[in-house]
């Protein structure tokens, strides 16, 4: 069997690591499940194995068999932010001039959302959320679109407190995008579509804001569309790098 990066590198220890990783993606594997797919010499997978599960790149499940490990998760998640931060730029950008208003891309991280990349409306009476703000998951069109696909425990608990409710929830999951009025900050209008990792899971909101007197009482009236096509682009990115 060979690696999966299609030969060797000259690197013979990484090589025959990458062989049991490779091994492991389709599924558990105890160490003689692991020497028969890699055709490694038996204390040469265990040992790279053990090694391997120090770092956390390879665990154990509950029969006691080698399976991928958390810290690959981690790193995938690393590269998905990278490849969506690297795409956000022009795409916000774009938003931006589309709809005259401030757009931003927002990270869920706990009971908060984090805002990791803007594009300010450039002159006027404008919603400034500075990158690295750190704002609540309890109000703001966001906040709704990075709740509502959420399961239904931790779905339950987030709307503890919360200025929307189960029902305007449903209501996202139904349109494909948020809109709120003045529910964040007094007189500031959104609306929100969600971001979708190769998994399909939410990763991020993407919004515009700006006051009510231009977004009117019905922002998603205006600007849906707008912020929709945004969240597809980014997601398209996702996919297509995923």
């Amino acid at each position: 069997m060979d690696n999966s990066s299609g030969g060797s590198s000259g690197v013979g220890v990484l090589d025959k690591a990458a062989l049991v990783l490779s091994a492991l993606e389709s599924g558990p594997a105890t160490l003689a499940g692991l020497v028969t797919a890699t055709g490694l010499a038996r204390p040469t997978a265990h040992r790279l194995a053990v090694a391997l599960e120090h770092h956390r790149m390879v665990a154990r499940d509950m029969q006691g068999r080698f399976i991928l490990g958390p810290r690959l998760s981690e790193l995938a998640a690393a590269a998905g932010e990278d490849r969506l931060l690297a795409t956000a730029g022009p795409v916000l950008t774009h938003l931006r001039d589309v709809t005259g208003e401030s757009a931003q891309l927002y990270r869920r991280q706990g009971d908060m959302r984090i805002c990791v990349a803007a594009a300010e409306r450039l002159s006027g009476l404008r919603d400034t959320v500075p990158v690295g703000s750190t704002l609540p998951m309890k109000a703001g069109s966001a906040a709704q679109v990075l709740m509502a696909w959420e399961e239904p425990e931790r779905l339950h608990r987030g709307l503890q407190g919360a200025r929307f409710t189960a029902t305007a929830l449903s209501g996202v999951r139904r349109r494909g995008w948020a809109q709120s009025i003045g529910e964040r900050e007094p007189g500031v209008a959104s609306v929100s579509a969600p971001v979708r990792g190769p998994s399909n899971r939410v990763v991020a909101a993407v919004s515009v804001s700006g006051p009510i007197e231009r977004l009117t009482r019905h922002p998603g009236r205006m600007h849906a569309q707008a912020v929709l096509d945004a969240a597809i682009r980014l997601t398209e990115a996702l996919r297509r790098n995923g």
